[in-house]
Protein backbone atom coordinates (compact mmCIF):
# COMPACT_ATOMS: atom_id res chain seq x y z
CA UNK A 1 0.00 0.00 0.00
CA UNK A 2 0.87 3.01 -0.93
CA UNK A 3 1.62 5.72 2.17
CA UNK A 4 1.93 8.59 0.35
CA UNK A 5 -1.72 8.21 -1.42
CA UNK A 6 -4.50 9.62 1.49
CA UNK A 7 -8.40 7.88 0.75
CA UNK A 8 -11.27 10.43 1.52
CA UNK A 9 -13.93 10.51 3.78
CA UNK A 10 -16.45 10.72 1.43
CA UNK A 11 -17.87 7.25 -0.08
CA UNK A 12 -18.87 8.65 -3.25
CA UNK A 13 -16.04 11.44 -3.90
CA UNK A 14 -13.23 8.29 -3.28
CA UNK A 15 -15.35 5.80 -5.65
CA UNK A 16 -14.99 9.03 -7.88
CA UNK A 17 -11.27 9.62 -7.51
CA UNK A 18 -10.50 6.00 -8.08
CA UNK A 19 -12.70 5.52 -11.40
CA UNK A 20 -11.05 9.34 -12.94
CA UNK A 21 -8.01 7.57 -11.66
CA UNK A 22 -8.45 4.28 -13.29
CA UNK A 23 -9.26 5.68 -16.60
CA UNK A 24 -6.57 8.47 -16.02
CA UNK A 25 -3.97 5.49 -16.52
CA UNK A 26 -6.47 3.43 -19.10
CA UNK A 27 -7.47 0.84 -16.62
CA UNK A 28 -11.84 -0.04 -17.46
CA UNK A 29 -12.46 0.02 -13.53
CA UNK A 30 -15.96 1.83 -13.46
CA UNK A 31 -18.44 2.33 -10.79
CA UNK A 32 -21.59 0.52 -10.21
CA UNK A 33 -24.58 0.63 -7.45
CA UNK A 34 -25.45 3.94 -5.89
CA UNK A 35 -22.22 5.71 -6.37
CA UNK A 36 -22.10 5.33 -9.73
CA UNK A 37 -26.26 6.56 -10.04
CA UNK A 38 -24.71 9.82 -7.55
CA UNK A 39 -22.02 10.60 -10.33
CA UNK A 40 -24.54 10.97 -12.48
CA UNK A 41 -27.49 12.27 -10.90
CA UNK A 42 -27.59 15.96 -9.57
CA UNK A 43 -31.17 14.76 -7.70
CA UNK A 44 -29.10 11.76 -5.92
CA UNK A 45 -26.91 14.54 -4.58
CA UNK A 46 -29.50 16.61 -2.58
CA UNK A 47 -32.89 15.99 -0.39
CA UNK A 48 -34.84 14.39 -1.12
CA UNK A 49 -33.41 12.01 -2.72
CA UNK A 50 -29.82 12.16 -1.48
CA UNK A 51 -29.17 8.82 0.64
CA UNK A 52 -25.96 7.55 2.50
CA UNK A 53 -23.65 4.86 0.51
CA UNK A 54 -21.74 2.18 2.72
CA UNK A 55 -19.21 1.35 0.05
CA UNK A 56 -18.39 1.81 -3.93
CA UNK A 57 -19.12 -0.90 -6.08
CA UNK A 58 -16.90 -1.64 -9.49
CA UNK A 59 -17.14 -3.47 -12.49
CA UNK A 60 -13.33 -3.91 -13.54
CA UNK A 61 -11.96 -6.99 -16.85
CA UNK A 62 -11.58 -10.09 -15.58
CA UNK A 63 -8.23 -10.21 -18.07
CA UNK A 64 -6.33 -7.49 -15.54
CA UNK A 65 -7.09 -8.82 -12.46
CA UNK A 66 -3.80 -8.43 -11.41
CA UNK A 67 -2.96 -4.90 -12.75
CA UNK A 68 -6.72 -3.90 -10.65
CA UNK A 69 -4.71 -5.21 -7.69
CA UNK A 70 -1.49 -2.87 -7.83
CA UNK A 71 -4.08 0.11 -8.84
CA UNK A 72 -5.76 -0.57 -5.69
CA UNK A 73 -2.61 -1.57 -3.67
CA UNK A 74 -1.02 2.14 -5.07
CA UNK A 75 -4.43 3.87 -4.11
CA UNK A 76 -4.55 3.00 -0.54
CA UNK A 77 -6.31 -0.10 0.12
CA UNK A 78 -5.13 -3.52 1.31
CA UNK A 79 -6.35 -6.82 -1.09
CA UNK A 80 -8.28 -9.76 0.86
CA UNK A 81 -5.57 -12.40 -0.56
CA UNK A 82 -8.02 -15.16 0.35
CA UNK A 83 -10.98 -14.27 -0.67
CA UNK A 84 -9.33 -12.82 -4.33
CA UNK A 85 -7.21 -16.40 -4.65
CA UNK A 86 -10.81 -18.45 -4.13
CA UNK A 87 -13.49 -15.79 -6.30
CA UNK A 88 -10.38 -13.91 -8.22
CA UNK A 89 -12.35 -14.96 -11.49
CA UNK A 90 -15.19 -13.54 -10.75
CA UNK A 91 -14.74 -10.87 -7.66
CA UNK A 92 -12.39 -9.18 -6.19
CA UNK A 93 -12.30 -7.49 -2.36
CA UNK A 94 -9.98 -4.92 -1.53
CA UNK A 95 -10.03 -2.86 2.17
CA UNK A 96 -9.27 0.71 3.24
CA UNK A 97 -7.31 0.42 6.73
CA UNK A 98 -7.39 4.31 6.93
CA UNK A 99 -11.46 4.37 6.98
CA UNK A 100 -12.05 0.93 7.63
CA UNK A 101 -13.96 0.45 4.32
CA UNK A 102 -14.25 -2.31 1.35
CA UNK A 103 -14.17 -1.95 -2.32
CA UNK A 104 -15.81 -4.63 -3.67
CA UNK A 105 -14.81 -5.39 -7.79
CA UNK A 106 -16.79 -7.35 -9.99
CA UNK A 107 -15.16 -8.70 -13.33
CA UNK A 108 -17.15 -9.13 -16.34
CA UNK A 109 -20.34 -9.95 -15.61
CA UNK A 110 -22.87 -8.33 -13.03
CA UNK A 111 -24.20 -11.65 -11.70
CA UNK A 112 -26.86 -11.26 -8.82
CA UNK A 113 -30.95 -11.97 -8.49
CA UNK A 114 -29.93 -11.54 -12.79
CA UNK A 115 -26.65 -11.48 -14.97
CA UNK A 116 -25.69 -8.96 -17.26
CA UNK A 117 -22.58 -8.79 -19.21
CA UNK A 118 -21.39 -5.97 -18.53
CA UNK A 119 -17.63 -6.33 -20.21
CA UNK A 120 -18.21 -3.97 -22.86
CA UNK A 121 -20.12 -1.20 -20.61
CA UNK A 122 -18.99 2.22 -19.96
CA UNK A 123 -20.66 6.11 -19.68
CA UNK A 124 -19.42 8.43 -22.26
CA UNK A 125 -17.16 9.69 -19.20
CA UNK A 126 -15.25 6.43 -18.40
CA UNK A 127 -16.68 6.66 -15.15
CA UNK A 128 -19.30 4.19 -14.61
CA UNK A 129 -21.19 1.57 -16.45
CA UNK A 130 -23.35 2.91 -19.36
CA UNK A 131 -26.71 4.15 -17.85
CA UNK A 132 -28.78 1.94 -19.26
CA UNK A 133 -26.50 -1.16 -18.02
CA UNK A 134 -27.08 1.05 -14.43
CA UNK A 135 -30.16 1.30 -14.59
CA UNK A 136 -30.90 -2.75 -14.97
CA UNK A 137 -28.39 -3.42 -12.44
CA UNK A 138 -31.38 -1.38 -10.18
CA UNK A 139 -34.67 -2.58 -11.83
CA UNK A 140 -32.99 -6.32 -11.80
CA UNK A 141 -33.42 -6.58 -7.97
CA UNK A 142 -36.13 -8.58 -7.11
CA UNK A 143 -36.99 -7.79 -3.17
CA UNK A 144 -36.39 -3.80 -4.46
CA UNK A 145 -35.72 -1.83 -1.24
CA UNK A 146 -35.80 1.91 -0.77
CA UNK A 147 -32.28 2.74 -1.52
CA UNK A 148 -33.04 0.94 -5.31
CA UNK A 149 -36.22 2.97 -5.71
CA UNK A 150 -34.77 5.97 -4.61
CA UNK A 151 -31.31 5.07 -6.94
CA UNK A 152 -34.49 4.56 -9.48
CA UNK A 153 -36.29 7.44 -8.94
CA UNK A 154 -32.83 9.58 -9.52
CA UNK A 155 -32.07 8.05 -12.75
CA UNK A 156 -35.48 8.59 -14.44
CA UNK A 157 -35.94 12.40 -12.83
CA UNK A 158 -32.25 13.34 -14.17
CA UNK A 159 -32.04 11.41 -17.54
CA UNK A 160 -34.26 10.59 -20.83
CA UNK A 161 -34.44 7.28 -22.94
CA UNK A 162 -31.91 8.28 -25.80
CA UNK A 163 -29.30 6.73 -27.41
CA UNK A 164 -26.38 9.54 -25.35
CA UNK A 165 -28.63 8.88 -22.35
CA UNK A 166 -30.30 5.81 -21.25
CA UNK A 167 -29.85 3.70 -24.52
CA UNK A 168 -33.38 2.04 -24.57
CA UNK A 169 -32.03 -0.24 -27.75
CA UNK A 170 -29.45 -1.53 -24.98
CA UNK A 171 -32.08 -2.77 -22.81
CA UNK A 172 -34.08 -4.08 -25.41
CA UNK A 173 -31.45 -6.13 -26.89
CA UNK A 174 -30.55 -7.84 -23.31
CA UNK A 175 -34.70 -8.17 -22.34
CA UNK A 176 -35.66 -9.81 -25.68
CA UNK A 177 -33.97 -13.06 -24.66
CA UNK A 178 -34.31 -12.93 -21.03
CA UNK A 179 -38.00 -13.36 -20.01
CA UNK A 180 -36.73 -13.29 -16.13
CA UNK A 181 -35.04 -10.43 -16.03
CA UNK A 182 -37.82 -8.57 -18.31
CA UNK A 183 -40.25 -9.30 -15.61
CA UNK A 184 -38.47 -8.36 -12.67
CA UNK A 185 -38.02 -5.10 -14.15
CA UNK A 186 -41.60 -4.73 -15.19
CA UNK A 187 -42.18 -5.31 -10.92
CA UNK A 188 -39.38 -3.11 -10.02
CA UNK A 189 -41.22 -0.36 -12.57
CA UNK A 190 -44.60 -1.02 -10.70
CA UNK A 191 -43.03 -0.35 -7.30
CA UNK A 192 -41.13 2.69 -8.27
CA UNK A 193 -44.33 4.03 -9.87
CA UNK A 194 -46.26 3.31 -6.37
CA UNK A 195 -43.68 4.71 -4.35
CA UNK A 196 -42.06 7.57 -5.85
CA UNK A 197 -44.73 9.74 -4.75
CA UNK A 198 -43.80 9.18 -1.11
CA UNK A 199 -40.23 11.04 -1.60
CA UNK A 200 -41.71 14.41 -1.03
CA UNK A 201 -40.32 15.05 -4.66
CA UNK A 202 -41.71 18.17 -6.60
CA UNK A 203 -44.80 17.70 -8.75
CA UNK A 204 -43.05 17.89 -12.00
CA UNK A 205 -40.56 15.45 -10.52
CA UNK A 206 -43.31 13.03 -9.91
CA UNK A 207 -44.62 13.04 -12.92
CA UNK A 208 -41.45 12.79 -14.86
CA UNK A 209 -40.37 9.50 -12.78
CA UNK A 210 -44.10 8.47 -14.03
CA UNK A 211 -43.62 9.30 -17.70
CA UNK A 212 -40.14 7.19 -17.83
CA UNK A 213 -41.72 4.38 -16.32
CA UNK A 214 -44.85 4.57 -18.44
CA UNK A 215 -42.22 4.73 -21.00
CA UNK A 216 -39.71 1.81 -20.59
CA UNK A 217 -42.64 -0.47 -19.66
CA UNK A 218 -44.46 -0.07 -22.94
CA UNK A 219 -41.40 -0.12 -24.51
CA UNK A 220 -40.57 -3.23 -23.18
CA UNK A 221 -43.80 -4.60 -24.15
CA UNK A 222 -43.76 -4.14 -27.57
CA UNK A 223 -40.16 -5.29 -27.95
CA UNK A 224 -38.91 -8.06 -29.94
CA UNK A 225 -38.76 -11.52 -27.95
CA UNK A 226 -37.01 -13.86 -29.18
CA UNK A 227 -38.18 -17.92 -29.46
CA UNK A 228 -36.22 -18.55 -25.81
CA UNK A 229 -38.18 -15.53 -24.24
CA UNK A 230 -41.52 -17.09 -25.53
CA UNK A 231 -41.17 -20.66 -24.43
CA UNK A 232 -40.08 -19.15 -20.41
CA UNK A 233 -42.78 -16.47 -20.69
CA UNK A 234 -45.18 -19.94 -21.58
CA UNK A 235 -43.84 -21.37 -17.57
CA UNK A 236 -44.35 -17.71 -15.97
CA UNK A 237 -43.56 -17.62 -12.37
CA UNK A 238 -44.63 -21.53 -11.73
CA UNK A 239 -40.72 -22.03 -12.00
CA UNK A 240 -38.74 -19.89 -9.88
CA UNK A 241 -37.09 -16.95 -12.50
CA UNK A 242 -34.66 -15.39 -10.46
CA UNK A 243 -31.45 -16.78 -8.33
CA UNK A 244 -31.36 -15.80 -4.93
CA UNK A 245 -28.12 -12.70 -5.06
CA UNK A 246 -25.14 -13.67 -2.28
CA UNK A 247 -25.85 -10.26 -0.64
CA UNK A 248 -27.13 -6.93 -1.35
CA UNK A 249 -25.91 -4.40 -3.38
CA UNK A 250 -24.66 -0.65 -2.27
Amino acid sequence: MSDSVQTLDSVAEEGVRLATAARDVGLRLRLLGGVAVWCHCPSARTPPLARAYGDADFMGPAREGKRITAFMEEHGYEPDKMFNALHGASRLNYYDPARDRPVDVLLDRFVMAHELDLRDSVSADGLTVALADLLMTKLQVVSINEKDVRDLAALLVDHRFAGEDIDLARILDVTRNDWGLEHTMHRSLATLAQMVSGFALAPEQVQTVGDRVAELSAALDAGSKSTKWKMRARVGERVKWYEEPEEARA
